[in-house]
């Protein structure tokens, strides 16, 4: 299934850059002006660059995935934001950064409409081509179900129901006769040489524990010796939240028990560059002319530097140097007498006048995006903790450093959904780490702009935790 899946995909990219190059060809040779046809060297590096931003955009906004269980409306809503970011990238390169510019503003306009139109109608024309391949009787392929298990009817309801995957269900076996199978229930694992002989039948799948190693060894001995592929479902859910991988080392196959987003080289890429960006532009419209102001506050208010630098773990749990405005007095403490962390809390003595007023509208953290720009934050991700709470909590809250997996952020998932603060009960921590360990295993370029959105929306509301 993976590799049809892998097969499909790289389709759809040949499909989409082969229509991007006649779309191209035909705009900057002049085919649409009724003049003569010409293609320079500089048309071609227009071209190579257009297929190539066509690429990243594509990639970048979840065009190239596996559709065929969803409808055509989010293929579409992945379309149109591929296609604004292109026509960015596009317009940026052609007007700001080459020289001699072989396409004018109505060609590019000419250029995203044609593409606007001619994708999306190539798109359905795939659609409708595969769904008629996956009708055909030819190609489908007839599944036995060797487990009635959560597994098995997963699968069955996912991959075989609807038969957009090209299967059609033979029946399933299992040692325990479930009532709900409607029928399809053929006999227990024992009987599989009876049902193969009297069952036309393709593939086995195989959904039990990875515990009943003897069984499965049986099944794939009796099945093979028929000519039955075997598929087997590994039984990993139970390991984690079923988000694994399997990669090969050669030829050593791998399970990665959770697979992130953000382990993907590309999407990395993404974030990085926008955090730079972002950084950039954060630190030169707001913290240039802000920081004398604030810097001027602190120092009125109290006497100390005007930074707080302290240690928390970042990435792969090293340490890190996390810079803030100062808001508590210089004299305060992170450890109590007894050595335990003391969290900031409601009316703590240690805060400044000034300081109440920075930490509640969330100002104090301004000078974390100089940490953005030097690489050891990211604008969003899971709130970096000084170390004393680091170690208080690593074996007492369950994922909990599973949170050090990606870049720490300035705001995240946790905070913006009400888990930010003082976090002294376990069950706080334990919804705040929930969260984080959330948004890393469902991260997308646009969610982290929801959370930057809602961070800027609680700024100007107030959060009642904020202090």
């Amino acid at each position: 299934m993976q590799r049809v899946s892998s097969f499909s995909i790289r389709g759809k990219v040949i499909a989409d850059l082969l229509i991007l190059t006649l779309i191209s060809i035909a705009v900057q040779s002049n085919l649409f002006n009724d003049k003569a046809l010409s293609f320079s060297d500089t048309n071609l590096v227009v071209l190579l660059t257009s297929l190539f931003l066509w690429f990243i955009s594509g990639r970048a906004m979840g065009l190239y995935v596996d559709f065929r269980l969803k409808p055509f409306s989010i293929e579409w809503i992945a379309f149109l934001k591929a296609l604004v970011l292109y026509t960015l990238l596009s317009s940026f390169f052609s007007f700001q950064l080459m020289k001699y510019n072989p396409i004018g503003h109505w060609d590019l306009l000419l250029h995203s409409c044609l593409i606007f139109v001619l994708l999306p109608a190539q798109k359905l024309a795939i659609r409708i081509a595969l769904k008629r391949f996956r009708d055909s009787e030819s190609v489908k392929r007839k599944v036995l179900i060797v487990g009635a298990g959560d597994t098995g009817m997963n699968f069955y309801q996912q991959y075989v129901k609807n038969e957009k995957y090209g299967y059609t269900l033979t029946g399933f076996i299992d040692d325990i006769k479930n009532s709900s199978l409607n029928g399809h229930y053929l006999g227990k694992t024992s009987e599989l040489n009876k049902v193969i002989a009297s069952h036309e039948l393709d593939d086995i799948i195989v959904a039990l524990p990875i515990t009943q190693e003897a069984q499965i060894q049986n099944i794939v001995t009796v099945g093979e010796k028929e000519g039955k592929r075997i598929r087997i479902i590994p039984d990993y859910q139970r390991f984690g939240s079923g988000k694994f991988k399997v990669d090969r080392l050669g030829s050593l196959p791998i399970i990665t028990l959770r697979s992130l987003p953000l382990d993907v080289v590309d999407n990395k890429v993404y974030k990085r560059l926008f955090d730079i960006v972002f950084s950039i532009l954060v630190i030169t419209l707001v913290f240039s002319w802000l920081f004398p102001i604030i810097a001027l506050l602190i120092k009125i208010s109290s006497k100390g530097s005007v930074f707080f630098k302290q240690e928390r773990w970042g990435l792969n749990n090293k340490v890190i140097t996390c810079y803030k405005f100062r808001s508590m007095v210089s004299a305060s403490k992170d450890v109590d007498e007894n050595g335990k962390y003391q969290q900031a809390s409601k009316n703590d003595p240690r805060i400044t006048p000034i300081g109440k007023f920075l930490r509640k509208s969330n100002l104090d953290e301004l000078p974390q995006f100089l940490n953005v720009l030097l690489g050891t934050m990211s604008v969003v991700g899971p709130r970096p903790h000084p170390v004393p709470l680091n170690i208080a909590s690593k074996d007492s809250i369950e994922n909990y450093m599973m949170r050090h997996w990606v870049k720490p952020g300035i705001t995240g998932w946790a905070q913006v959904s009400g888990y930010r603060g003082e976090t002294r009960v376990p069950h706080l921590m334990q919804k705040r780490v929930e969260h984080d360990v959330w948004y890393m295993e469902n991260w997308t370029f646009w969610l982290d702009l929801q959370i930057i959105v809602q961070t800027l929306v609680n700024m100007v509301k107030g959060e009642k935790n904020a202090f």
